[in-house]
């Protein structure tokens, strides 16, 4: 499956959110070191999700992009064929309103991110407190789970705002931001068995604006670049007994007001980080022109990260 990742964050400015834009200078991210962390050894892999099942039955062929930006559809499209000119879009889709991110798992079905988007609603709040699924098999949307201590509103309007899904074991990591102020940087990052709908983990204090599991000669890593500051950070992931309750600071980007969106696996021991500007408030952050995308490689030379940033037409 080609793997295209359009994300839509928000289009508008929502009058009394501007004042965090000073939380990336304030309440800084409570790592376990500050200086370049060496994630260790390790190259692209192949990823093990799978498009979803009921594709093959309304003979849709691969590969099939994600559609999530909300410039044309809203909720979630894919787009297939010849320069992805071609959309499926069922009306029950757009039911939910807006998605800002996804995974998929190992048997397609497709995990779907809410966010507030242009304005603010009355069902607003409501969705941000919840995981959405697309079922592999009926092709329909439904609600997964409802996340009762996730509590969005005027002053903050994300809830749950990151996700990835893990080979290993089969579960989800998502992250939320709702109980975070200019003052206290109070995200959750969740650790969910799908299977039975169960929070296996629970790490408070860190705002994740988006997620990546790696593996690497050192260990087993959550990476979460930071909704706070230009960062991006590690945490370590031990067996039986899950995420380290404190991440280490992996790098700085040279840019204070870029905000890690999306992490890819670019090469070996290198990443492609692509950021936004990012304040807690519905900020035009979706137009092409307001991503910024940087090369990270680690060089054993110098220990630390050499990062660069890279033209946008040269980018994924």
């Amino acid at each position: 499956m080609k793997r295209l990742w359009p994300i839509a964050v928000a289009l508008a400015v929502v009058a009394g959110l501007a004042s965090f834009v000073i939380i990336a200078k304030q309440g800084q991210s409570q790592a376990s070191d500050v200086h370049a962390f060496n994630l260790g050894t390790f190259s692209p892999s192949r990823t093990c999700s799978r498009p979803p099942r009921f594709l093959r039955r309304m003979h849709i062929p691969q590969p099939v992009m994600i559609d999530l930006s909300q410039k044309h559809y809203t909720g979630v499209a894919l787009r297939y064929g010849k320069n992805f000119t071609q959309v499926l879009h069922p009306k029950q889709w757009e039911q939910y309103a807006h998605f800002s991110t996804y995974a998929l798992d190992t048997v397609g079905n497709l995990y779907l991110i809410p966010t507030p988007y242009i304005s603010i609603h009355p069902s607003t709040f409501t969705l941000q407190k919840k995981l959405f699924r697309l079922d592999t098999t009926t092709g329909k949307i439904k609600i997964f789970m409802d996340f009762e201590d996730v509590n969005p509103r005027a002053q903050n309007p994300y809830g749950l705002n990151a996700i990835a899904y893990d080979c290993d074991d089969h579960t989800l990591w998502v992250a939320a931001i709702d109980e975070s102020d200019y003052r206290h940087q109070r995200g959750v990052i969740y650790h969910i068995d799908p299977a039975n709908k169960r929070i296996v983990q629970r790490v408070e204090g860190f705002d994740a604006l988006t997620l990546r599991l790696i593996h690497t000669d050192r260990g087993k890593f959550l990476l979460a670049g930071s909704a706070r500051d230009n960062g991006l950070y590690a945490f370590d992931i031990t067996r039986g007994r899950g995420l380290a309750s404190a991440p280490h600071k992996v790098l700085e980007l040279p840019d204070p007001n870029a905000h890690i969106r999306k992490i890819h696996l670019s090469g070996r021991n290198q990443l492609e980080l692509q950021t936004i500007p990012f304040s807690y408030s519905l900020v035009a952050q979706a137009a092409k022109e307001d991503r910024t995308h940087f090369s990270a490689k680690w060089s054993p030379e110098k220990q630390d990260w050499q990062v660069v940033k890279i033209p946008n037409n040269t980018t994924h």
